[in-house]
């Protein structure tokens, strides 16, 4: 047969973390489009209710909770195979964000951010490889991460330290479990015209999200590197849209 540089994901099962919005809720959509069965997780129950009824019942199941909590990563990866038998990827896309000054947050707001965008990573690769290495045939884990864990800006000190960590996560785990077939994948989009961080930095409305990347945009990379051939891995993908600064 001749060779073919993508291959389908259609019946493959995948799980999003962060999935009631955004990028998450973008994701789901394109990947159940490209035939995949998705278990997503978020803290809106009503958000995750609402994206069974768009994409249906039968594609997508619910698991409701805090990334920051161990037992909803491993919730949501028993909810997938559960439902459908097995894992093939994990996509954790979980995160939050606030701007300011090193001083302007409040302690709770930082604990939140670290919590959330670095041990809610961890725990939800950790859940993933325990289960891929129960099935013994590896599979795929997706960090959404930002550029600014290359490059971190005034005011998002802490943000951008959460952002470096995915980095260095995603680098170590690929030279771990590549050899047991895992692929690791970080990618890293500019800023994305979502509900991140409004009302702690960015206003609703304001016309800079317009030269902002889409959701889409993001999802379509997540798709991307999914449908290429098992031999082939995108360790990093970063993304600007033209309307911005890098």
């Amino acid at each position: 047969m001749p060779y073919s540089p993508t291959r389908s994901i259609e019946g493959t099962v995948i799980a999003i973390t962060g999935a009631s919005s955004g990028i998450g809720a973008a994701t789901a959509a394109a990947l159940v489009d490209a035939g995949a069965r998705v278990a997503v997780c978020g803290r809106r129950e009503d958000r995750l209710a609402k994206l069974v009824t768009e994409l249906g019942d039968d594609k997508v199941v619910p698991v409701a909770g805090d990334v920051r909590d161990p037992a909803l990563n491993d919730a949501l990866v028993a909810a997938a195979v559960r439902k459908w038998g097995r894992l093939d990827t994990m996509v954790a896309n979980a995160g939050i964000g606030a701007y300011g000054g090193i001083m302007d947050l409040d302690d709770a707001e930082l604990t939140e951010m670290v919590e959330t965008n670095v041990l809610g990573t961890v725990w939800s690769v950790r859940s993933a490889v325990k289960q891929f290495r129960s099935q013994g045939d590896g599979g795929d884990l997706v960090i959404v991460a930002s550029v600014a864990g290359f490059r971190g800006g005034a005011d998002e000190a802490v943000y951008a330290g959460t952002k470096h960590a995915q980095v260095g996560l995603a680098g170590s785990l690929d030279r771990e479990l590549r050899a047991e077939g895992t692929r690791v994948t970080l990618i890293c989009p500019a800023g994305t015209h979502t509900e991140f961080a409004i009302g702690a930095g960015r206003i609703e409305g304001s016309a800079v999200l317009d030269s902002y990347l889409h959701p889409e945009d993001v999802a379509h990379a997540v798709r991307v590197v999914l449908e290429q051939p098992r031999a082939v891995r995108t360790t990093v993908w970063q993304m600007w849209s033209m309307q911005q600064q890098s």
